[in-house]
């Protein structure tokens, strides 16, 4: 890209970790936001009277309501800036999951966890393109993948706050923690700038369209990431929602067990999460990682359905599937983060990566509740989720393997010629 400052001169050299720390915080807060709903399933369950196909039906419906922004938010991402956005992100998310507390209705609830979701889920493709356009290529990759310990920290952090206000104070006080995150917007403020990659292609009259991710070039690894990413993340989503109910009915646990054993899980699992970043970056390619990782953890989590019976027993194989099954999304992430253009990258993350997360979501809890209700829970989670994680794998092998090291301008035109 003509007169970009690349590399970044000396003085800033420790800019792009500053940039990690912050943008890490950020993802952990909204990931913990999103944790603490899936912790607080089995007691709105039982205020409102629902059956598990009911809350799932809720939060199905919120996925899909938040779908309509979600696209049109990463777009405006790449049209306004990353920092303004990220800035808006942060606070519209902690103000929206604080006002579940007071939600008087199923129906309230499904207005407020969409725009929740829609507006902190911009979270994902902020920071995967501040990352992807400020990181040195020989390690971007690596630590677009650490980005993504966020996400099991999130879970951990709303595994505390579960353990002790959920079962003393009920679920309408749990979500005043979203509270919490409202001041750490002041680090982006001052600590986060706008990528010069982004400032260059902005500066050179570059506009995203939405139409450029089905354009030559593009298309294919366009709709292979959404086709992939939607199956992950359904059978992701169908686990982790019907998870504490499934703890609570099929085994047996009370709240401050379930909440520890799904917090502890996630902290054993950020070594999975570290593993795939390493090896994506420095041993193979992050395709064939994200294959690798992704065929495990569906191969661990059908023994931890079927095959274990204490509570010890539970614990290592919930840590192992997500050190494998959730742990793989970190070189997802680094792989879809820098494989589109800069001016594009915003976009194509929202609408590859979001909008196929928050589909992915919407139709995977139900299914899990319906075939539960027909067929018990290992047979739901079985078929449900292990069957569509295994998919997701696979159509992993038809993407095309990028060498680790290039800069996201080469790597553009490197799948060019490859494709």
């Amino acid at each position: 890209m003509p007169g970009l400052p690349w590399p970044m001169p000396s003085s800033d050299k420790s800019y792009p970790y500053q940039a990690f720390g912050v943008c890490l915080l950020m993802y952990a807060m909204s990931q913990m936001d999103l944790a603490l709903f899936a912790y607080a399933v089995p007691s709105i369950k039982a205020e409102f009277g629902l059956t598990q196909v009911g809350i799932m039906s809720i939060v199905s419906s919120a996925f899909l309501l938040a779908a309509v922004g979600i696209v049109w938010l990463g777009w405006l991402t790449d049209r306004l800036g990353r920092k303004g956005m990220f800035q808006f992100s942060l606070i519209g998310s902690s103000i929206l999951v604080t006002l579940h507390s007071i939600v008087p209705n199923p129906g309230t609830l499904v207005l407020l966890r969409g725009s929740s979701l829609a507006v902190g889920g911009l979270t994902y493709p902020i920071t995967g393109s501040i990352l992807a356009e400020e990181f040195p290529a020989k390690i971007r990759g690596f630590f677009l993948g650490l980005l993504q310990i966020g996400y099991p920290l999130g879970w951990v952090f709303a595994s505390w706050w579960a353990a002790w206000l959920l079962a003393d104070y009920g679920w309408r006080v749990l979500f005043l923690v979203g509270l919490a995150s409202l001041p750490l917007v002041l680090l982006v403020h001052w600590k986060v700038r706008e990528p010069p990659r982004f400032v260059a292609s902005k500066t050179q009259g570059e506009r995203p369209r939405l139409s450029e991710l089905l354009g030559p070039g593009i298309r294919r690894r366009a709709l292979l990431l959404f086709a992939a990413q939607f199956l992950f993340v359904s059978a992701y989503a169908g686990s982790v929602f019907n998870f504490p109910s499934y703890l609570m009915e099929n085994r047996g646990l009370e709240i401050p067990s379930y909440s520890k054993l799904i917090g502890y899980g996630h902290l054993i699992g950020i070594l999975g999460y570290i593993a795939a970043a390493f090896v994506g970056e420095f041993v193979i390619t992050r395709r064939n990682t994200v294959v690798i990782w992704t065929l495990l953890g569906a191969l661990m989590f059908q023994i931890m359905i079927w095959r274990t019976d204490s509570y010890g027993e539970l614990l290592v194989m919930y840590g192992l599937t997500t050190m494998f099954f959730y742990g793989s999304a970190a070189v997802k992430f680094a792989y879809l983060a820098e494989v589109f253009p800069t001016r594009l990258r915003a976009t194509a993350m929202a609408t590859c990566g979001s909008f196929a997360v928050i589909l992915g979501s919407a139709v995977g809890p139900l299914l899990v509740a319906f075939f539960e209700r027909q067929y018990g829970w290992n047979v739901a989670f079985a078929l449900i989720v292990g069957i569509p994680l295994f998919l997701a794998g696979l159509l992993y092998m038809f993407l095309i393997p990028v060498p680790s090291g290039l800069e996201v301008e080469e790597v553009d035109n490197y799948l060019k010629t490859e494709s």
